[in-house]
């Protein structure tokens, strides 16, 4: 048994009987005046597991995915012995509508005691949004280290309008907490890595869920908050990559938190040179080359640093060398460069090849980028991992303006659920073949259909959104 599977096995033993004496705490409680030696001893039993856990795993979350639920990202098998429990704890957790619970650190056991009596007294009141009252009960009870999550929406396609909203929530939030800790950082103000943490997972969630609705708000790429979006952008295209290479969701996790600060280095650089419209000079460009060292000493620096993962100041000082490591900071001695400073160079370069920015006044069509990338060695980015961003975006990348065969002109808004079809993506008509305009969010079509005399549509072309008045966000938000 490997290392892996052996922490695994171990998480599952644990989660089983974590899950056991939720059960059994529960019923007892229901059961029992609070005083009862019954109950005690339930949450005593609760409490020590989950201190055990906390204490090994750092934090302690309990997921619900479908019919199914995991602990730290390990799936707890159902048997015959645990099945009373767990259909239990799904239905209570449903009722409320609760995706995961949090623990963290210093979690006490009058905390469980309340969350546990909280469920019982709410369910079945009739309350309008019992999730929420939930929440609102426990922060009145000064319950600070339980969380409590909505279960995200079951998402059917790319059409569904409350998926897009939890997207656009998902992401808002990305870009509210990346402008707190750049702002921050300018101005001496301490960070919240927890924010930054919590705006991962969510992230993360997001892309585990419905990839494709959070992906397509990647072409919102704002102008005047570049630093921003840019970062988040880099987050969501890591993450979507370390999905599709295999990592778990703590290592997503962790992927994520690395990408979402890989520019905090450039909180140090004057805003003046960030922003500046002409090329810079020898000296100004020497002083945008320091952001990688700089974001290192940053997240060094930052109080609580001891929370931030070792990763991410690797990645803040990596993500520039190139795999050659002809890039920038120039390395003394030869070096490896990890996966995760690899990922996020792939997710970087892509980003910001195809933003406008206060230099770059027209970006590069998405396909150019990617065949750049792949064909360019002199880029000095990892072959393998840009072939699995071609991969997860098809040939025409989300975003992508197209010409069809009909006439028509369409948006890309995610690739083939067939990988037979990588250059047939799913597209939003945007005009029609009369030249009329389609109000967002156009008309989903798969241009894998068929028709009489072979495919519905085919892509003759790419163009550019702005020969046809098109500001491509608007048929993603």
């Amino acid at each position: 048994m490997t290392e892996s599977q052996d922490v695994d096995a171990r998480l599952r033993q644990a989660g089983r009987g974590l899950l056991l004496q939720l059960y059994a705490a529960l019923r007892s409680l229901k059961l029992y005046p609070v005083e009862n030696a019954t109950v005690q001893h339930a949450l005593d039993d609760l409490h020590v597991t989950v201190t055990d856990l906390l204490t090994s795993e750092g934090d302690l979350e309990v997921r619900l995915a479908g019919d199914f639920i995991f602990v730290n990202s390990t799936r707890l098998r159902l048997e015959l012995d645990n099945y009373a429990s767990f259909s239990h704890i799904l239905a209570v957790f449903r009722s409320f509508e609760i995706g995961a619970v949090r623990a963290h650190r210093g979690a006490e056991r009058r905390d469980w005691q309340i969350f546990l009596s909280l469920l019982l007294s709410l369910a079945g009141r009739g309350v309008e949004d019992p999730l929420v009252e939930l929440q609102h009960r426990l922060t009145e009870a000064g319950v600070k280290t339980l969380e409590v999550e909505r279960a995200l929406p079951h998402q059917e396609g790319l059409e569904s309008e409350e998926a897009r909203e939890v997207a656009k929530r998902t992401y808002s939030q990305g870009v509210a907490v990346t402008k707190e800790v750049i702002t921050g950082i300018r101005l001496g103000r301490t960070t919240s890595v927890k924010r930054v943490k919590r705006a991962v997972q969510m992230i993360v969630d997001q892309v585990l869920n419905n990839e494709t609705s959070l992906m397509g708000l990647t072409t919102l790429r704002d102008y005047d908050e570049y630093t921003f979006t840019h970062s988040v952008n880099v987050c969501i295209f890591a993450v979507a990559l370390g999905k599709k290479l295999g990592f778990s969701k703590l290592q997503l996790y962790d992927l994520g938190m690395t990408a979402l600060l890989h520019d905090v280095g450039k909180a140090r650089i004057p805003i003046d040179i960030l922003n500046k419209t002409s090329g810079l000079d020898e000296n100004e460009w020497r002083v945008v080359q320091a952001h990688p060292w700089l974001g290192a000493l940053t997240l060094f620096g930052l109080r609580g640093y001891d929370e931030i993962p070792y990763r991410s100041i690797l990645v803040a000082y990596e993500h520039h060398m190139k795999t050659d490591l002809t890039g920038y900071p120039r390395s003394v001695r030869p070096r490896d460069l990890g996966i995760f400073s690899r990922i996020v160079a792939v997710a970087d370069g892509f980003d910001a090849a195809t933003t406008r920015r206060s230099y770059q006044t027209v970006p590069i069509e998405p396909d150019q980028v990617l065949r750049e990338m792949w064909d360019n060695p002199k880029r000095g980015y990892d072959r393998i991992l840009v072939k699995a961003l071609i991969n997860l975006m098809g040939v025409y990348p989300v975003g992508t303006c197209v010409i069809l065969d009909t006439f028509e002109v369409a948006i890309v808004a995610g690739p083939n659920p067939d990988g037979q079809h990588l250059n047939r993506p799913l597209v939003r008509v945007v005009m029609d073949a009369d030249g009329g305009m389609v109000a967002p969010p156009g008309t989903l079509v798969n241009l894998a259909d068929q028709a009489d005399s072979g495919y519905a549509r085919s892509i003759v072309k790419v163009t550019s959104p702005t020969r046809y008045g098109l500001t491509v966000s608007d048929y993603f938000v």
